[in-house]
């Protein structure tokens, strides 16, 4: 019986599982109303995909998910054009508040052959959502076995994202969800995206700059902010810098040019039916400005974009004098769609050093060791908090858990039954 137990010990020891790994983190935004707000998701194709069905597994205008990565929608066909395997794109959402948090809960996504809940989280969405998040959000659906579900199921997506009253430091901004990869550190992410550790720290409540692989981070992009009225039906409309936006009915195409605060709207390029576009009482269509120089500064007229109400699209013409006249307007530079990845894809996030946007130097780009009060919000917003969420890990383990099960029973049921 004491050889027996011993090796019942010596069993239990070899066989114990590991401590489970820390599940990843995740803001989250409280709120309290239901107005939804601009936000962006960062997705990492897992296959090569038509620009049309990536659009489709966000349920979203596939116009509006090209401007938002700044790719040219005037080359024929470009709905169908395939992007690469492992692009990153920035995806356009709408950012509801659901049961008193933020999340797009827009998306829908019918199951196909093959399809489990961890296979949807971690290849489909690329780990943007956990598969219990899935389940959760799915109560009326049969997924009593996660690893079989019936093919053509619709199952809702809710995925993270944050507002923050799309505002950075009192600065116009959209927030961006984005996944963190085992090369990533924050101050690698902080300048890639031009922001800081220590406000990325603040924005998702960090107490320290180390993350790990699977954590969900917002990411505050700077952008331009409009002064629509709020009775249009894209009041509110912020566009993050160095990138495009479409707007009334495809109609109007609106950007925020490297390094600017001002919004500029004009005409888009598409054929498609508009109502009239030219301001009363001038000659001069949305995003035309005249200037004429004169002895007290430059005398301004400009044709502005104002709302799209409906189903016709509002013009402001404005007059105004100002010290000197501006040069000509700067605007987002426009890609072809990609068809391959460049060899530095793969690259893991620069350091501030390398990507020379912000000198290591900078006491606002590393994380100061006494004085700061961390997990603040960003100014202007309400405050994030860091959230542990399950994923595809708990699935992996609760199926590791049985054959460990099973042979503990058995080495149970040849002790008690070996003679004393």
């Amino acid at each position: 019986m004491q050889l027996a137990a011993a090796a019942l010990l010596l069993l239990l020891t070899s066989i114990s599982p590991s401590p489970p790994l820390a599940a990843a983190k995740s803001t989250i935004e409280p709120c309290s109303n239901s107005a939804t707000c601009p936000a962006l998701v960062g997705y990492t194709l897992y296959t090569d995909l038509k620009v049309s069905e990536v659009a489709s597994l966000f349920s979203v205008d596939p116009i509006s998910l090209l401007l938002a990565n700044s790719i040219d929608i005037s080359l024929p066909d470009v709905e169908n054009h395939i992007l690469p395997s492992q692009l990153f794109l920035k995806v356009p959402v709408a950012c509801a508040c659901v049961d008193g948090i933020r999340k797009s809960a827009a998306v829908t996504y019918k199951t196909r052959p093959a399809d489990t809940l961890a296979s949807i989280s971690a290849a489909v969405y690329a780990g943007i959502v956990s598969p219990d998040q899935i389940r959760d959000a799915n109560p009326n659906a049969d997924l009593s076995d996660p690893s079989v579900i019936a093919v053509g199921t619709p199952l809702a997506v809710p995925l993270p994202c944050t507002c923050f009253n799309n505002s950075d430091n009192n600065l116009p901004a959209v927030y961006m969800s984005y996944v963190v990869k085992d090369v990533d550190t924050l101050s690698g992410i902080a300048a890639r995206y031009v922001t800081t550790v220590s406000d990325l720290m603040n924005v998702n409540a960090l107490s320290t700059a180390e993350i790990k692989d699977g954590d969900i981070l917002a990411i505050p992009l700077s952008a331009c902010a409009s002064n629509l009225p709020k009775y249009s039906s894209d009041y509110g409309l912020v566009v993050p810098n160095g990138s495009y936006a479409i707007t009334a009915g495809h109609c109007v195409q609106c950007s925020c040019g490297p390094g600017s605060r001002t919004l500029y709207c004009q005409p888009a390029p598409l054929a498609v039916s508009c109502s009239s576009m030219q301001c009363r009482y001038s000659n001069l269509m949305i995003g035309n400005i005249t200037a004429q120089p004169s002895s007290g500064g430059c005398n301004l007229t400009s044709c502005s974009y104002n709302g799209f109400v409906n189903g016709s699209i509002g013009s402001t013409l404005s007059t105004y004098l100002q010290p000197r006249c501006p040069g000509p307007q700067q605007f987002p530079t426009l890609i072809a769609p990609p068809t391959s990845l460049p060899d530095s894809y793969f690259a893991p996030a620069p350091s501030p050093s390398e990507a020379g946007g912000i000198p290591s130097t900078n006491p606002k780009s590393v994380v100061p060791s006494t004085g700061v009060a961390f997990g603040l919000p960003p100014a202007g917003g309400p405050a994030g908090s860091a959230s542990g969420t399950s994923n595809a890990r708990s699935l992996m383990d609760r199926v590791t858990a049985f054959p460990v099960a099973l042979v503990l029973g058995l080495v149970a049921e040849f002790v008690l039954s070996t003679p004393l």
